[in-house]
């Protein structure tokens, strides 16, 4: 027991540490590790829907899109600049507080998220995929294309300057000097997300050990005897589908006003991909494997760049170096699957016959 609390005590030191040691280094990898934390808080919502239910969900980054763009909306001038009633309402303009939208995001995210599960509840494996992902693509196309008649997303030109995130009327985009050390933006950025994803963290592991985690683990391996013991499928399923969008939704306002400008572009398809691979590789329902996926693929991109740069000069240009990039991502991951096919990190073993009296072992 000592030596658990004494190993949690140097991950929370270390954990603290990273930003100021990345920070010496350059900017650029303090903003590497918070785009890793944001993406560990959105394989966290995945794993919701796709570890704990065994429902598989391609259109995820649809709820981040849903969150960034309400952001976006609520804090930048665009709806002002819109229409003139809401400028005559807020004539200094409309930026309400990240945290009076968070809790919004995560609503708004949530209902989509039952609104996407209502009408797939008698879909299993891939035909459940394929209506997923046309989900998070009609996502996408609207906010492509909403700016006419009316404009309310601006269209693939996105929505920009977004407010930054204000902690006590200090804004986090700004350096923070203590006297002894300088904080930049991105490291204050990286303490706040950091302190969602250890909440996030802890929900996810009340939820896990609760009734309707297990609940979810009985639907994931065998829905029909879960139906035949009693429990309520269809509102179990329309539960995960919430839960993990609110996940997505919180993840989307804190990305917008993160980057201070968001496009249709940023939710493409690949990103929903890349985040069912962050939990498929990190391990299915196991939150430790899922933060490890999180981390790894999308901290692996950018630190592949000072790998992928050099192969380009070698063939005199001819590869690009974002393919190359692809490439090389794309075989560390059939790698892991030949070697590792449960996840590098995957979930110990449940329901193992228990030994019987006199039994030889």
């Amino acid at each position: 027991m000592t030596r658990h609390l004494s190993n949690r005590w140097l991950m929370a030191a270390v954990l603290l540490a990273l930003p100021l040691v990345l920070q010496s280094f350059g900017n650029a990898w303090v903003r590497i590790a918070d785009m890793s934390l944001l993406y560990v808080l959105l394989a966290l919502g995945l794993n919701i829907v796709v570890g704990y239910a065994g429902l598989l969900d391609l259109g995820y980054v649809a709820f981040f899109a849903v969150g960034a763009y309400l952001y976006g909306l609520l804090a930048s001038p665009h709806l002002v600049e819109t229409f003139p009633a809401i400028a005559a309402l807020f004539p200094s303009g409309l930026h309400l507080s990240l945290w009076l939208v968070l809790p919004l995001a995560a609503g708004l995210a949530g209902l989509f998220g039952v609104l996407l599960g209502a009408p797939t509840l008698k879909l299993r494996g891939d035909y459940l995929a394929i209506v997923t992902l046309g989900f998070g693509e009609i996502i996408r196309v609207f906010l492509n294309n909403l700016d006419q008649p009316v404009n309310i997303t601006n269209g693939p030109k996105g929505i920009g300057p977004i407010d930054a995130v204000t902690v006590w009327g200090y804004p986090l985009s700004r350096r923070l000097d203590l006297g002894f050390i300088e904080l930049p933006g991105v490291t204050l950025y990286y303490y706040l997300f950091l302190t969602l994803v250890v909440a996030s963290v802890v929900v996810c592991h009340r939820l896990e050990n609760s009734r309707i985690g297990r609940a979810w683990m009985a639907i994931r391996e065998d829905e029909i005897a879960a139906k035949a013991m009693g429990l309520n499928t269809r509102n179990l399923k329309l539960m995960a589908f919430g839960m993990g969008a609110t996940f997505g939704g919180m993840s989307g306002a804190m990305f917008a006003a993160f980057q201070g400008f968001i496009s249709p572009e940023s939710f493409s398809l690949m990103e929903s991909v890349m985040i069912v691979a962050m939990v498929v590789l990190g391990g299915l329902g196991h939150l430790p494997g899922v933060i490890l996926g999180a981390v790894l693929l999308a901290a692996l991109p950018e630190a592949l760049r000072y790998v992928a740069g050099p192969l380009q000069e070698m063939t005199d240009g001819r590869l690009d170096a974002a393919i190359l990039r692809q490439l090389l991502i794309a075989l560390a991951m059939v790698g892991v699957m030949l070697w590792r096919p449960r996840g590098l990190w995957p979930s110990p073993e449940h329901g193992q016959s228990l030994p019987q009296p006199g039994a030889k072992p």
